[in-house]
């Protein structure tokens, strides 16, 4: 018998889950995650966006309503009688002194509390990623572990140490500037950590070419580290922007009336029997349109953060 006519003769191996082609074959999971990317799929997420953004729209309506519609019924009904809207609660929201004065606050804390985080944590992070000093990873450790230290531990010891600081007349305790330097100091931890990664993945010899040339520690920090390090950079900054932002326990603990922010503003017009919505609303709805527009100004190099060290 030929070799041929053996070969026809034995029996076929068992393919052991694959198929004709040799290709393994898929799963039921894999199957699924195979269509995610189908029109089917997009359409359905597309719905779960629009879903999500139903809140947003009912407080864009409602701020844009009276309060008497409101009380009368809700937002929806607004798309059978578009005569309710109106800008009546914005001219009066803006008319209110103590509103404008906690939007000037809010961006008197937000803006240096961002700045100070980033420009201090890059600086710290490329010197524990490319500089050598005795106890760097000990230090880099101390670092780490603030990360699990929760605010509430210091709201207490650092309101005794601010009602202590007084100089001149001005008492730390109850300012912009006792609220801005909590933020700054809780927010360097994370911001060190993550920037000192992604300064770590830089190659190094980018830093030795440019240290063959002359170049000093902060020339090197200043002309390749940094534009390197924009986009990561970019998405701290936007974080470290949202969370003060939006940020209401340590407004509540270390502002008193004259610098307090928006959102310690809107949680003193809270009555308790009856709703003003005519008042919240609106003056939610600008205290979210501010985040917003700074995550559209800059979404392109958050994503480009998110991204950075995915491909080679």
């Amino acid at each position: 018998m030929s070799t041929a006519e053996k070969a026809a003769e034995a029996p076929a191996p068992e393919d052991g889950g694959q198929g004709a082609a040799g290709a393994p074959r898929r799963g039921v999971a894999a199957r699924i995650v195979g269509r995610l990317g189908g029109g089917a799929a997009q359409a359905l997420l597309v719905l779960i966006a629009l879903f999500w953004l139903v809140p947003t729209l009912g407080l864009l309506v409602a701020s844009l309503r009276s309060n008497e519609d409101n009380n009368a019924g809700g937002w929806w009904t607004v798309f059978t009688e578009p005569a309710q809207l109106t800008a009546s609660s914005y001219s009066s929201l803006l008319g209110k002194g103590d509103f404008v004065d906690s939007f000037w606050n809010t961006v008197l804390i937000t803006v240096p509390a961002t700045v100070l985080v980033v420009v201090i944590a890059s600086m710290a992070a490329y010197a524990f990623a490319w500089m050598e000093f005795p106890g760097r990873d000990w230090l880099f450790l101390l670092v780490v572990a603030l990360l699990v230290v929760p605010v509430q531990v210091a709201l207490i010891p650092v309101a005794k140490l601010y009602g202590q600081i007084e100089f001149g007349g001005f008492q730390m305790f109850g300012s912009v500037t006792g609220v801005v330097l909590f933020h700054v100091a809780f927010g360097l931890p994370f911001a060190i950590f993550l920037l000192r990664n992604f300064f770590a993945a830089i190659p190094r010899d980018l830093l030795e070419a440019a240290r063959m040339d002359g170049g000093s520690e902060w020339t090197i920090f200043r002309r390749v580290i940094f534009p390197l390090g924009g986009p990561a950079i970019a998405s701290l900054g936007i974080f470290q922007f949202l969370w003060v932002w939006n940020d209401l326990l340590v407004a509540l603990v270390f502002a008193d009336t004259g610098s307090q922010p928006m959102t310690k503003w809107l949680q003193s017009q809270m009555r308790q029997f009856t709703g003003n919505i005519d008042i919240l609303a609106p003056g939610a709805f600008v205290s979210l349109i501010v985040p917003l527009a700074v995550f559209f100004a800059f979404q392109r190099y958050f994503v480009q953060g998110v991204l950075a060290g995915s491909v080679k």
